[in-house]
């Protein structure tokens, strides 16, 4: 069995150099994150606050920590003082809510709009329609303690190749109709994160430049 810096060090060949990789290390110790860290990766992605507020405390402060999972609108205050990305602002709500507490923090916070794509109901986020009335809404708007980064979504968890690109295909799609529309002038407006362990290559051909890898790396989680 490949150790995790052997599999770190075989992910990376295969990811190009303009494509940002979150090494996905939630449910992962922090010794094995540091493992990953001493091989140079510094983008780390967790999905709950607790844990990766204990995390933060016993890490190096270089990281960049990148919070992808469902985020509970009571708990944002928790990561905004040291958050470098949300992947998941997926209603009016949270966005509200992080900018409020962004400003107690005096910071801006970089944030991705989640778009639902997949045929799971589980997955959270804005369908394409809604995503686009609601960016069209807040640039009307005063945030100024948040950021709008891009959008994220996820395929649907299945082996059939043409829906996973179809599904990438409509965010790549939705995320160049943002940027015509809304963000022509606007260069921070460069991010499209989608693809995962068992996908990324795919996603990466359709567009990605940003991908999610844990498993792939850590192994299969550990749930701690």
């Amino acid at each position: 069995m490949n150790s995790i810096k052997e599999n770190y060090l075989r992910i990376k060949e295969t990811i190009p150099s303009d494509v940002k990789l979150v090494a996905v290390s939630k449910f992962n110790p922090a010794d094995s994150i540091r493992q990953v860290y001493d091989c140079g990766q510094r983008i780390f992605g967790e999905s709950k606050v607790q844990e990766l507020t204990e995390k933060y405390n016993l890490l190096p402060q270089d990281i960049e920590w990148h919070f992808i999972g469902h985020l509970q609108t009571n708990k944002v205050k928790y990561i905004t003082p040291f958050i470098s990305l949300i992947h998941s602002v997926d209603s009016a709500k949270l966005f509200n809510e992080i900018n409020k507490a962004a400003e107690k923090d005096n910071r801006v916070i970089d944030v991705l709009i989640q778009i639902h794509v997949a045929q799971e109901n589980t997955k959270y986020g804005f369908s394409p329609e809604e995503a686009l009335s609601f960016i069209k809404r807040v640039l009307n708007e005063d945030y100024s303690f948040i950021k709008i980064r891009g959008i994220m979504g996820m395929a649907t968890f299945t082996y059939d190749e043409d829906i996973v690109r179809s599904e990438f295909r409509i965010l790549k799609s939705l995320f160049d109709e943002m940027k015509n529309s809304y963000f022509t002038e606007n260069k921070d407006f460069d991010t499209l994160s989608f693809g995962m362990s068992d996908d990324y290559k795919i996603a990466i051909e359709e567009g990605s430049n940003m991908v999610r890898i844990g498993s792939s790396i850590f192994g299969e989680r550990m749930y701690i």
